[in-house]
C-alpha cells in the first residue's frame, strides 16, 4: 500500500521498555518516583518504557538497583538464529498517523549511516556509540510513526538493520556485551522486514563473533554456521565476510577441519568479486590485509604460530595507520605469535610499541587483548609453556 506509514515491530529493545515497565509497576512505583529514584528524568524514562528511546546499560543497571530485580535478560540468540533461516516475511505494514517521509529524507541518513560506520576506522568508541544510539533511535523513529511509500520503507529498515549491526560493534568493543546483543538483534528483525537476507546474515554473524569471543563458543559456531547459509546467494564479498566469521568460531573450538575449509572459502569467495558486482557498503573495509589477519589469528588459536607471523607482518606493512585501534590489535595477535614460538623479546617489543590511545578513547577489546598478551609472556619468560586461552580481538 502506497504512502501508508510503517510502524517496526516489536523489537528486543522495544521489549525492554516494556519490561523496566513491569518491574517498576510491580515495585508499585509511579514514572515520577522512579525518575527520583533514578536520577533520569520522567519524560525520558516515559521514552525507554514505551519503546520510543532505546534502553541503555545505565539505565537498565540503575532500575535492577533500585528494584533489586533482574531485567532485561536477551533474547535467545540460537533461538532468534533458527527464526531467521526459517522466516522470511514480507515488509510489516501498520498503520499510524504520521509526518511524510520523503526520498531526501532517506538518503540523508543512509548517507549518514556511511559516515557513522567509516568514523569507527578512527573515533574510539566511548565518542561514537552515542552518536549511533541517538541515530539509530531517530531512524526508528522514522519507520514507526512516519508516512512514506513501501520502496522507500524498505530503505528506512534496511538503515536501522545497519545502524543496529554498528551500534551492535561498537557496543561489543566498549564492553557493553548485553547491550550489543540487544542491537543485533532487534536489527535482524529490521533486516528481515526490509528482506535483506545478507544484512540479517552480517548481523547474526556479527552476534556470533561476540558470542564466540566472550560466550559460549558452540553457539557461536552454531550461529555463525547458520549465518553462513546466506553465503551461496551472496555477493562475493560477503561472502567472505560471512566464511571468516565462520573460520574464526571453528577455530575457537579448535576445529581444525572447519576451520581450514572455511578460510579456503574464504580466498575462493573474495578472487570473485569483480567491478560489475555491487556489494553493500558494509564490506568496503574487508580487503587482503584483513583476509591475512584474519587467517593468521586461526593459525595462532590452532597452535601454529609460525604460520601467523608472515601474514600478519605483510598485513600490518600495508595496512592504514591512522586506524589505530585495528592496528594494535593485529600488533597484539603478532606479539602472541612470538610468544607462542618462543622469542619473548619480539613479544615484548611488539607489545611496547602499541599504540594504546584507543584504550583511552574506550576499547575494552583492545585492553583485555594487551592485558592477556602480557600475562601469556610473563608465563612463557617464567618457564611456564601450558597453552593459554588469550581473550580475542
Amino acid at each position: 500500500m502506497e504512502d501508508q506509514p510503517r510502524l517496526l515491530p516489536s523489537t528486543p529493545g522495544n521489549d525492554l521498555g516494556a519490561q523496566l515497565r513491569a518491574a517498576r509497576l510491580n515495585a508499585g512505583h509511579s514514572l515520577a518516583a522512579m525518575a527520583a529514584l533514578t536520577h533520569f528524568s520522567k519524560p525520558y524514562l516515559g521514552h525507554i518504557e514505551t519503546g520510543r528511546r532505546l534502553a541503555t546499560p545505565d539505565v537498565i543497571d540503575r532500575y535492577e538497583q533500585v528494584l533489586g530485580v533482574p531485567i532485561g535478560v536477551p533474547l535467545d540468540p540460537v533461538r532468534v538464529t533458527h527464526e531467521w533461516l526459517l522466516n522470511q516475511p514480507p515488509l510489516t505494514e501498520r498503520l499510524h498517523a504520521g509526518r511524510r517521509i520523503g526520498a531526501d529524507t532517506v538518503r540523508a541518513l543512509e548517507d549518514r549511516v556511511i559516515e557513522l560506520r567509516h568514523l569507527d576506522d578512527t573515533v574510539g568508541s566511548r565518542h561514537l556509540l552515542p552518536l549511533v544510539r541517538a541515530e539509530l533511535v531517530d531512524a526508528a523513529q522514522l519507520a514507526r510513526e512516519g508516512v512514506y511509500p513501501a520502496r522507500l520503507g524498505v530503505r528506512l529498515l534496511t538503515a536501522v538493520g545497519e545502524l543496529s549491526q554498528l551500534g551492535g560493534w561498537i557496543a561489543s568493543d566498549a564492553g557493553h556485551y548485553r547491550h550489543a546483543q540487544q542491537l543485533y538483534l532487534s536489527g535482524v528483525t529490521a533486516a528481515q522486514d526490509a528482506g535483506d537476507r545478507a544484512l540479517g546474515a552480517q548481523l547474526l554473524s556479527s552476534l556470533a563473533y561476540q558470542i564466540t569471543n566472550i560466550g559460549s563458543r558452540e553457539d557461536g559456531l552454531l550461529i555463525a554456521r547458520s549465518a553462513g547459509t546466506a553465503a551461496d546467494d551472496a555477493t562475493p564479498v560477503v561472502r567472505a565476510l560471512l566464511l571468516e566469521r565462520l573460520a574464526w568460531a571453528a577455530a575457537r573450538c579448535h576445529d581444525a577441519d572447519t576451520t581450514r575449509r572455511a578460510l579456503d572459502a574464504v580466498d575462493g569467495a573474495y578472487e570473485q568479486r569483480s567491478p560489475g558486482i555491487a556489494e553493500p557498503e558494509w564490506v568496503y573495509w574487508l580487503d587482503r590485509n584483513e583476509i591475512d589477519v584474519m587467517a593468521a589469528r586461526c593459525h595462532i588459536q590452532l597452535g601454529t604460530p609460525a604460520a601467523a607471523e608472515p601474514l600478519l607482518r605483510r598485513a600490518l606493512s600495508g595496512y592504514d595507520h591512522s586506524h589505530a585501534r585495528e592496528t594494535a590489535l593485529y600488533q597484539t595477535w603478532l606479539a602472541e605469535g612470538h610468544a607462542r614460538t618462543g622469542n619473548i623479546d619480539a613479544a615484548r617489543d611488539t607489545l611496547e610499541r602499541i599504540d594504546t590511545t584507543a584504550v583511552d578513547e574506550g576499547s575494552v577489546r583492545l585492553h583485555r587483548r594487551i592485558t592477556a598478551v602480557e600475562h601469556l609472556i610473563g608465563r612463557r619468560h617464567g618457564g611456564d609453556t601450558e597453552a593459554a586461552d588469550l581473550p580475542p580481538k
